[in-house]
């Protein structure tokens, strides 16, 4: 049995638990934040947990195996470092960490002591993600031209960071997961309507070296929720809309077809418009996958999906947005 704590019981922490509860192998021992009425809301929801709010109580504990941290962005590095320090397996909601020197020294940290680190990317386990990885690898699509996606809603307002920290790192986890190449430059622009100097509304772009390109919209002040994805590729193209109550994912054949006319020197463009087919999805959980792979990966010393080296990646591009949208929108290499 891997005996788990979680660390946080605020928004996510509540679903940590009730999936490491439902995980095959876990024993779900302790629940620590440094509210007093947030354990006692745990306590009363799961009356066998052991609460506490110091963690050092659980660092000391030598039969805790792994903890999940659940707490906000500023306080990732120093606990999951503490955790690593002492011989424990750690998943990080994510992002990892404030900056990609704080990431890069959990991933070293980690490889050093022979420990799992995995970042908490859910989207990458959810069915429709899994589905899209799978045409994406069976080369459906063929070559890919470009991801769109849109992630607005009004709010959750974070105290300790941007709106792309908080939203836009599910995509680019997401396109981490996806794509073979990692983005060469990010350029971003974002405003902030609120005074707190935290921006609520930007556009990030990314561009890869074989021509693809990426764009996310995010804002915290859209008056509806919007959870949208188009890729589009040589031969078909996807639309993902996450707040579809079915058929989440559709797979277009359409697209256009060039043909160059040398003597006359110009592009004659043709377009192509066939079926539409919805994709059966697994419906299991992304989170309960997410937490059996943890699981797995500690029994068995395996790789996690969404490992310390995507979360690293994620936090590459979160920085070179953060000083694109400095220097209004100048393309920053990553």
């Amino acid at each position: 049995m891997i005996r788990v704590a979680v660390i946080g019981y605020g928004y996510w922490g509540p679903n940590l638990i009730r999936n490491f509860t439902g995980t095959q192998g876990v024993d779900m021992a302790v629940c620590c934040d440094l509210k007093p009425e947030s354990l006692t809301g745990a306590k009363a929801r799961h009356p066998w947990l052991r609460v506490t709010t110091d963690y050092n109580e659980v660092l000391k504990d030598k039969t805790i195996d792994a903890v999940a941290i659940a707490t906000p962005l500023r306080t990732h590095y120093q606990l999951a470092k503490q955790a690593l320090e002492h011989d424990k397996h750690v998943l990080v909601e994510k992002p990892l960490a404030a900056t990609s020197l704080e990431a890069d020294s959990l991933v070293t940290l980690a490889a050093k002591r022979g420990l799992t680190l995995m970042v908490d990317h859910t989207f990458v386990y959810c069915g429709a993600v899994r589905k899209i990885k799978e045409l994406v690898a069976k080369g459906d699509l063929g070559a890919l031209y470009y991801y769109d996606s849109v992630r607005i809603n009004l709010g959750l307002f974070q105290l300790d960071c941007n709106v792309i920290w908080d939203l836009a790192c599910h995509d680019i986890a997401i396109l981490a997961h996806l794509m073979e190449e990692e983005p060469v430059s990010v350029s971003a622009n974002g405003v902030c309507h609120v005074g707190n100097g935290i921006e609520n509304v930007a556009y990030l772009t990314l561009r890869f070296a074989s021509g693809f390109i990426a764009h996310i919209h995010n804002n915290w002040l859209a008056p509806v929720k919007l959870r949208t994805i188009l890729l589009g590729g040589e031969r078909k193209m996807i639309v993902y809309d996450d707040m579809e109550p079915s058929e989440k994912v559709k797979v277009f054949d359409r697209g256009v077809n060039v043909v160059t006319k040398e003597d006359l020197h110009r592009a004659l463009v043709s377009y192509r418009l066939g079926d539409m087919w919805a994709p059966r999805l697994d419906p299991t959980e992304a989170l309960s996958l997410l937490c059996k792979d943890f699981v797995k990966c500690i029994t068995y010393q395996e790789r996690p999906i969404s490992d310390g080296a995507m979360g690293l990646r994620v936090v590459k591009v979160l920085e070179a947005a953060d000083l694109s949208m400095k220097q209004d929108g100048k393309g920053i290499m990553v």
